[in-house]
């Protein structure tokens, strides 16, 4: 019986032969499965009369490349020491920055970066597996005006500074279905909270999804905690002479995880003060889950 352990450089397949003088080439035999997927190889150790084997397994081959590729890239920063302020000098100008967060590939920062030479955008994810695709995109189509920041969102206010971020895109987030993980939505006040500390006054937060469950959720959260709905659509494709960057699509919305066949968008921007409801919001959302009904707006 064997134990898989993921390691930042290594799957290590860890297991037990009973018996001591069992041949070797059985074990590696049994388990093909593992080698043909991980392309690995076997170590083994005898202790106390038994026999434990190791697999070790690479980490693929293009991802290691990729990250040491990224690392040399003049516009992606990895977990950057004293960014906050600093961006209008990276860009070299001062106009409006717009952040993509859970960018994946990228593909809001490259696609507005080429709508908008007269904005700066940065893609904001911690896979730099992902962001590479659209880092190495940009830099092939000599966009100056598009950056990646590799970090977790929560920490977004240790790398920019009060009023440095002019609007907030959030293209198909995980929509955290489970209740007991609300806190983990990008729209939860928690988020909320922490873009008011970074954007300036009048940025707005969009919001494009697949799930008609964030749909609903961000909507009654936008009516509890007096957010400006701007504009609202639980169909967006369906509206005629829809705005240039609503037309760009990510990889998450091509699967259509969610089943919905819609595309959901809300521009919203934040009140003054974001109050604390945080219990009464979340005492709304098990009601509901027990009830197995959806959120009414």
């Amino acid at each position: 019986m064997g134990l898989l352990v993921l390691l930042p450089f290594f799957a290590i397949a860890i297991g037990l032969v009973s018996r001591f003088d069992r041949d070797p080439y059985s074990m590696v035999f049994l388990t093909w499965p593992l080698q043909f997927v991980c392309r690995g190889f076997f170590v083994f150790v005898p202790l106390n009369s038994k026999k434990f084997f190791i697999y070790l397994c690479p980490m693929g081959q293009k991802k290691l490349i990729r990250f040491a590729q990224i690392k040399a890239f003049p516009h992606v920063f990895e977990y950057p020491e004293n960014m906050a302020g600093q961006w209008h000098a990276f860009f070299k100008n001062n106009h409006p920055i717009v952040l993509e967060l859970a960018c994946g590939r990228g593909e809001y920062t490259v696609g507005m970066a080429g709508l908008y030479p007269d904005k700066n955008f940065i893609g904001v994810d911690v896979k730099g597996n992902r962001m590479y695709i659209g880092a190495k995109k940009t830099m092939d189509a000599g966009l100056s005006n598009a950056a990646f920041l590799r970090t977790q969102i929560e920490m977004l206010g240790q790398y920019f500074a009060p009023g440095e971020v002019n609007d907030i895109w959030i293209t198909f987030p995980d929509p955290q279905l489970r209740t007991s993980k609300a806190k983990k939505r990008l729209t939860h006040p928690r988020f909320l909270r922490l873009y008011k500390s970074i954007l300036a006054p009048g940025g707005c937060i969009h919001l494009k999804t697949d799930s008609p469950d964030l749909y609903r959720f961000s909507l009654l959260v936008a009516d509890m905690y007096g957010l400006t709905v701007h504009d609202k659509s639980d169909d967006i494709y369906a509206r005629p002479n829809i705005a240039p960057e609503l037309h760009i699509k990510t990889h998450y919305e091509s699967l259509d995880i969610a089943g919905s066949n819609r595309i959901h968008y809300l521009q919203l921007s934040l009140p003054g003060q974001i109050a604390d409801k945080d219990e009464e919001l979340y005492k709304i959302l098990r009601e509901t889950e027990q009830s197995g009904s959806s959120v009414v707006i």
